[in-house]
């Protein structure tokens, strides 16, 4: 039986939401903050709206993952969904960014799919590596924006 998997990471970063949601919500910086992906190519043109394509290569558990995110629903400065339906492990990935009242923001970062094939065997494994990297991710931007 194929088990969700549903990870939700959160951070607050010493910035405005504008900056934040501005660098976090363009794909392009993905793999700078990122660090399993490796490449982030436009399949429509820029900027991110709702429709928006974009093919990702990235990493994970040892594998290499390649697939096209669309962009599902956009509120600029509060919340982006994405989703992808190809490759073993379709995936809804979703950005939430909160104004804080000291000029901070709380950047909310989750990934929910279901896997099938071989990931579905490894899903506990995987929300589990998601977790862990999820950590990291937000800990580089946090670092690559407070920095900046």
């Amino acid at each position: 039986m194929a088990r969700d998997v549903d990870v939700v990471t959160g951070t607050v970063i010493r910035r405005p939401v504008d900056v934040v949601a501005g660098y976090a919500g363009d794909p392009v910086h993905a793999p700078e903050w990122y660090v399993n992906i490796s490449s982030v190519e436009w399949r429509t043109p820029p900027p991110v709206a709702v429709g928006s394509q974009m093919d990702f290569v990235a990493a994970f558990l040892g594998r290499r993952l390649a697939y096209t995110y669309e962009v599902t629903e956009f509120e600029p400065g509060r919340r982006m969904v994405m989703r992808t339906a190809d490759g073993p492990f379709p995936m809804e990935t979703t950005y939430t960014w909160e104004p804080l009242d000291d000029g901070s923001t709380r950047m909310t970062l989750r990934n929910r799919g279901r896997p099938s094939g071989f990931s579905r065997v490894a899903g506990p494994v995987m929300a589990t590596a998601m977790r862990r990297a999820n950590r990291k991710d937000l800990a580089r931007l946090r670092e690559l924006l407070e920095r900046a």
